[in-house]
């Protein structure tokens, strides 16, 4: 994924930031009153990003997370982390 990355264009990269970024804002207006507060109270450690962040879960039965990060990908195995993005994201 991040040899693809590295092919596409920075116009299609610059979509790609900007198309999760709008995703991040539905998916908090769509998040319950109670899990924004909750997420309010947490603290950003020195270390966290100060770059666009976008999710992937291609698998929801799976316990990965690929995080797009400005233009590196990291790639995270938290099955409570996809349970809670796929929650935020609503459903059918």
């Amino acid at each position: 994924m991040l040899e693809e990355m590295e092919q596409m264009g920075e116009t299609t990269r610059r979509n790609v930031i900007i198309a999760g970024a709008t995703g991040a804002a539905a998916v908090v207006g769509v998040a319950g009153t109670t899990q924004v507060a909750q997420a309010a109270t947490r603290k950003r450690s020195a270390r966290s990003a100060q770059e666009p962040v976008v999710a992937h879960v291609e698998d929801h039965t799976s316990d990965t997370v690929t995080l797009m990060v400005g233009e590196r990908e990291v790639v995270v195995h938290d099955r409570d982390l996809v349970v809670r993005l796929l929650d935020a994201a609503g459903g059918n």
